[in-house]
């Protein structure tokens, strides 16, 4: 199945037009035409089943034959990652995050951060993607970049963990999980969090965890923390 986003179709309607762009897509490129189905999301849960009533590349029409909604997952992971030196590496983790079932994404600078601006126009587009393509229908949502500081004032519920490399008393993040509860996961920069920043973290109830006995990337620690994060979760409902 080929899925398509758009954030505003919703269940009232019976209709839908796309852009320009999409729309020259559909029908160029794709070469759809009259009476052919397109299964469209809005990011939100929802599965659009439509079909083409008028089969133009300005303004590609499409009636809505039918709907559902997926449940939403029960538990909310959000991953607070440090943007890497390597945009490309970023790209990477937010696809790879997205793909595996990430539901929240806040780029966090911190003190040994060596990438302090970040633009986040290109990494909306790489989730867009990374949710068509592994047919998910929950956008996850991108925050904006934050420091660690500002990061650690805010509310943050359910199960929260710092990962990070230091050689101190820290826990197995997956020991540590428990299904069905919220999760807030801080991933450091290259540098790692300074020891400042996982004293500041730890004072913030910020449980520190191994992520496994070797030293991961910055995006290959947050694929692993995301990954365990679901795993557990599916493997305690299977």
């Amino acid at each position: 199945m080929q899925l398509f986003y758009n954030p505003t179709i919703n269940d009232n309607q019976t209709s839908f037009v796309f852009d320009k762009e999409e729309s020259k897509h559909i029908i160029k490129v794709l070469r759809k035409k009259e009476g052919d189905i397109l299964h469209v999301t809005n990011g939100l849960g929802f599965l659009f089943t439509t079909e083409i009533t008028i089969a133009s590349d300005n303004k590609c029409t499409v009636k809505i034959v039918s709907f559902k909604k997926q449940d939403a997952p029960k538990f909310h992971l959000h991953l607070a990652v440090a943007p890497t030196k390597m945009n490309e590496r970023y790209e990477w983790f937010l696809e790879k995050a997205t793909e595996i079932g990430v539901q929240e994404i806040t780029p966090i600078i911190c003190e040994h951060s060596e990438r302090k601006v970040i633009k986040t126009d290109r990494f909306q587009k790489i989730l867009e993607s990374a949710m068509k393509q592994s047919l998910h229908y929950y956008l996850p949502k991108l925050n904006e970049p934050i420091t660690f500081k500002d990061f650690l004032k805010k509310e943050h519920g359910g199960q929260k963990f710092v990962a990070h490399c230091e050689e101190t008393d820290k826990k197995s993040l997956k020991n540590e999980l428990i299904t069905n509860e919220d999760v807030t996961i801080l991933i450091g920069p290259e540098g790692d969090f300074s020891v400042k920043e996982i004293q500041q973290a730890i004072a913030a109830n910020f449980i520190p965890v191994s992520l496994g006995t070797t030293r991961l990337r910055t995006e290959t620690a947050a694929v692993v923390a995301c990954h365990s994060v679901v795993f557990i979760n599916e493997e305690k409902t299977l």
